[in-house]
């Protein structure tokens, strides 16, 4: 199946399919100029690199390969400017195309190499986790860390296709598999009831690897994202529509830089960001007592039967969580803005919620 990302000129389709990687489909020009760049990282490159390098020369591709590291740590401008290196030593031209064969990682940092080698160069998203199938590879984020804060470096940069393909996920380590899982619940809690009780449903069967159930929430949530992306790419505003992606982000990527970038996996952050953000909302209002209760509870079961953290590490330092989230991208002036759901399939954006508020959400043993 495939997913349309409605851009005008800089629209791209996302491929879904199992085997996408032994039979690629028609891409664009722009995917096969003649000069690849395939950047994977060390895990990948004998799983899907090596025999996508021999496809893409096979076409008639002049590839140079660009192996990273595997985790946030290496989301850093350092990584990036060794690629740069590597791509100068290539003589790596604006004519060519990057390849980013991974996890959110590798397709963050690809990206980021992508947009700026140049002033920019063809780029596609080949996403080798279910985060990265359902998140990170759609949208046009790119970006590196900061030891201050997540993701403070980067660029909108949009792939000229994106390639699923759900067989990669059965290489996957249990945990990562997992950490995508809270990207999908969280479209069903920002959009969509409907998938949110499917994953209710189908969670065992997710987790047992069942193609069927994966195609569906990998395909259901790359709708969701395109719809909102194609009505905000840039995310010019924190009040548009693709600020309600950030539901969890605030406090889960503050949980991410506090431990530095290698206790949490993105998801894992963000299953614990997205309970901080549900107290919020009863607390705040935002959500009816009972309502928010029943909410909270659901997405709390969900998290824990699929194994994902739901409760503030122990010793977490809140002064720097706060000063983590006042760097945050969504904020307007000097407070510090949440996405906040009203009902299972609908969140809403609060503006200036106090310290005290969030100190007792994250500390919130309940």
């Amino acid at each position: 199946m495939t997913v349309s990302v409605s851009l005008g000129p800089r629209s791209y389709p996302i491929h879904i399919r199992s085997g996408l990687l032994q039979n690629l489909p028609e891409l664009p020009a722009a995917a096969l100029p003649g000069e690849i760049a395939l950047v994977a990282n060390a895990s990948v490159v004998p799983l899907y690199a090596d025999a996508l390098l021999q496809k893409l020369e096979a076409r008639g591709q002049i590839v140079t390969t660009l192996q990273m590291g595997d985790g946030e740590e290496f989301k850093s401008l350092e990584i990036a400017s060794r690629a740069y290196d590597e791509l100068a030593e290539a003589r790596f031209s604006r004519r060519g195309a990057v390849w980013a064969v991974g996890g959110g990682v590798t397709g963050d940092l690809a990206g980021f190499v992508a947009a700026t080698w140049m002033r920019g160069v063809g780029f596609v998203q080949v996403p080798t986790t279910l985060l990265a199938m359902v998140d990170s590879s759609v949208g046009g984020k790119t970006g590196v860390n900061h030891p201050r804060a997540k993701n403070l470096i980067g660029a909108f940069w949009q792939p000229v296709a994106v390639l699923c393909d759900p067989d990669c996920l059965r290489t996957l380590p249990p945990r990562e598999l997992r950490s995508g899982l809270a990207e999908v619940i969280k479209y069903g809690v920002i959009a969509d009831a409907e998938l949110f009780e499917f994953v209710e449903r189908n969670l065992d069967a997710a987790l047992k690897l069942d193609g069927e159930v994966l195609s569906h929430i990998i395909a259901r949530s790359c709708r969701i994202k395109a719809d909102v992306v194609g009505e905000d790419e840039r995310e010019s505003d924190a009040i548009g529509r693709r600020a309600i992606l950030n539901y969890g982000h605030t406090a889960g990527h503050a949980f991410e830089a506090v431990m530095q970038y290698g206790q949490l996996l993105h998801g894992e952050a963000i299953s614990i960001g997205m309970t901080v953000a549900a107290r919020l909302a009863i607390a705040l209002g935002t959500i009816e007592t009972g309502a928010g209760n029943e909410l909270l509870e659901r997405q709390t079961r969900l998290f824990e039967r699929a194994g994902l953290p739901t409760q503030t590490p122990e010793g977490a330092d809140f002064e720097a969580l706060w000063a983590a989230m006042a760097l945050d991208k969504k904020n307007r002036g000097a407070g510090v803005n949440f996405i906040l759901p009203t009902r299972i399939g609908e969140v809403t954006r609060v503006e200036n919620v106090s310290a005290d508020s969030v100190r007792e959400a994250i500390f919130n043993r309940r």
